[in-house]
């Protein structure tokens, strides 16, 4: 496998492999800021070569704030990656974002706390990083391309709200989101975005809605056998829309 790495794509809950993933070789990483979630996953998608990590480990034993989000960044570009799509399971807050919707956000919002959010922690230079845009605009019109091209739906723009986790949010947390302009709201999406800006790399997410945020829907109760299904449904075009943006 010399040629480049195409695109490096970090899975969130419910994906912790890419399935069509070909002549795959496993990568075990160390970096300057500790070793990432897991075994970095390299093969070729349609002939380009992907990298794949699973944000929470291959057995989901990482709570949100427990990621070390500098590490798996860090492995992804010292593998020669320049482009990372975020998938994040998240929940829908407004209208267009019901469960099993796909959404590729163009703004969001960070309510978390405590966790190493820089690549300045150690002192050194300071990295003031324009943060205005944050996720890359062309990544993102590449990825809305190539869901036109493979016929998956995707909801262009919104806000992800990022919250601490790992428990879910109150309603009232929920109706504080819409009033701040939420439309999603997940775990994982800071300090991921912020530390990509200043490693470098083209960013953006792909958001998979696996339930109604609390008070937003019917007002059942959430369960993860709910998420999962939902993630898989929305899931089914991934390896297509994967596909294509790897070769754009």
């Amino acid at each position: 496998m010399s040629q480049h790495i195409a695109l490096a794509i970090i899975g969130g809950t419910g994906v912790y492999s890419l399935a069509t993933l070909d002549d795959v070789e496993t990568r075990h990483l160390d970096t300057p800021y500790g070793v990432p979630s897991g075994p970095v996953r390299v093969g070729t998608v349609l002939g380009r070569r992907v990298a794949f990590l699973a944000r929470h480990g291959e057995d989901h034993a990482l709570p949100p704030h427990r990621i070390n989000y500098r590490a798996n960044l860090a492995a992804l570009k010292s593998l020669g990656a320049t482009r990372v799509l975020a998938l994040n399971t998240v929940g829908g807050i407004t209208e267009r974002f019901g469960p099993r919707a796909l959404a590729c956000p163009d703004q969001l919002i960070d309510y978390t706390w405590g966790r190493i959010s820089t690549l300045c922690e150690e002192g050194g230079q300071v990295l003031h990083v324009d943060f205005g845009e944050p996720y890359a605009p062309m990544l993102r019109h590449k990825i809305l391309a190539a869901a036109r091209v493979t016929g998956v739906k995707v909801v262009d723009g919104g806000c992800y709200g990022v919250t601490q986790g790992p428990r879910l949010e109150t309603r009232a947390e929920i109706a504080r989101l819409r009033r701040d302009g939420c439309d999603l709201v997940g775990m994982t999406g800071m300090p991921e975005a912020g530390l990509a800006r200043e490693l470098g790399l083209d960013y953006a997410c792909l958001a998979i809605v696996a339930n109604w945020a609390a008070g937003c829907g019917g007002g059942e109760e959430i369960t993860m056998a709910e998420v999962l299904a939902n993630v898989q449904a929305a899931s089914a075009g991934m390896a297509e829309l994967v596909g294509e943006l790897a070769r754009g």
